[in-house]
């Protein structure tokens, strides 16, 4: 009896979990699913079973490829940096540096502020009025539509989440940087490896894991960009920055198309899915081949 209840004493500890799981995911999950399955223009409180006419609808609007393709613009734009800036100044704060608590504070800081707080700040700075703009002008530059030019609004977005996340990450890579055996950089030393070679053949190899963890919370925190759009550029100008949740909310809160709602809803997750499968696979894959 001893035994049977240590096999399965683990299954208790997980039920709490699973609980959750179910009834803020599976559950929400499923019936987003079946909303995107039903008819909702002709009468919103009787719906009519529409079967897979609604993802042919998707699938066939040039808004949702637009919102798509922005979607993964950004995801280019943000996590190769978000993977790697934050790694470079975690390893430079890991140093033994007078003041360095200081440092770790400063950085961490735009985390606990609010990204509606973050985004209006920037709004400010991006105004044609804006401080960026006078420094330009100092220098006889002519000012830049930076939320109102198709070439710069989703740069301009992108930073705002790049800024605010840098941090965040800096501290992951911190917990894991702790974990690193001293002694193996006592032998590159003993070698004559500088401080780029010593990194790149112990720090790097024993971080793939954590690497592989920051890009896929920022990837999948990527795709699903909103209030920075939201507040910023509410998706323009002319649907540059319009990423697949803003393309869902308009969709569902201003349209009240709830069936096209879903179905982009329920794309997004298959596409995260399939995010997170491919980022942790291959990099669990290169874990001891670097």
């Amino acid at each position: 009896m001893n035994i049977y209840y240590k096999k399965y004493i683990a299954y208790l500890f997980l039920l709490p979990a699973l609980v959750l799981l179910c009834i803020f995911f599976f559950i929400p999950f499923f019936q987003t699913f079946v909303i995107s399955l039903k008819d909702y223009s002709s009468d919103i409180y009787s719906p009519t079973f529409a079967g897979l006419d609604n993802y042919i609808m998707l699938f066939k609007s040039k808004e949702f490829y637009t919102a798509l393709l922005n979607t993964f613009l950004f995801l280019l734009m943000v996590v190769p940096f978000l993977a790697v800036f934050p790694l470079i100044v975690a390893i430079f704060i890991n140093q033994k540096i007078r003041g360095i608590s200081v440092y770790k504070v400063l950085i961490y800081l735009p985390v606990v502020v609010s990204i509606v707080v973050v985004a209006i700040s920037f709004k400010w700075l991006y105004a044609q009025e804006g401080i960026l703009n006078y420094l330009l002008q100092l220098i006889n530059i002519d000012s830049i539509g930076w939320l109102t030019d198709t070439h710069f609004a989703m740069f301009s977005v992108a930073l705002v989440t790049i800024y605010k996340g840098i941090g965040y990450y800096m501290m992951i890579y911190l917990s894991s940087l702790i974990g690193v055996p001293k002694d193996l950089y006592e032998a590159t030393e003993v070698d004559g490896a500088n401080e780029f070679y010593k990194h790149l053949t112990v720090t790097i190899p024993h971080l793939m894991p954590t690497i592989a963890l920051v890009v896929t919370i920022s990837s999948i925190s990527a795709l699903k960009v909103f209030a920075e759009i939201y507040v910023m550029t509410k998706g323009g100008p002319l649907n540059s920055t319009k990423t697949i949740v803003y393309y869902i909310y308009e969709r569902a809160f201003e349209n009240l198309d709830l069936s096209m709602a879903s179905c982009a809803s329920v794309v997004l997750l298959i596409i995260i899915l399939a995010f997170s499968i491919i980022n942790i696979t291959f990099f669990e894959n290169k874990r001891y081949k670097l």
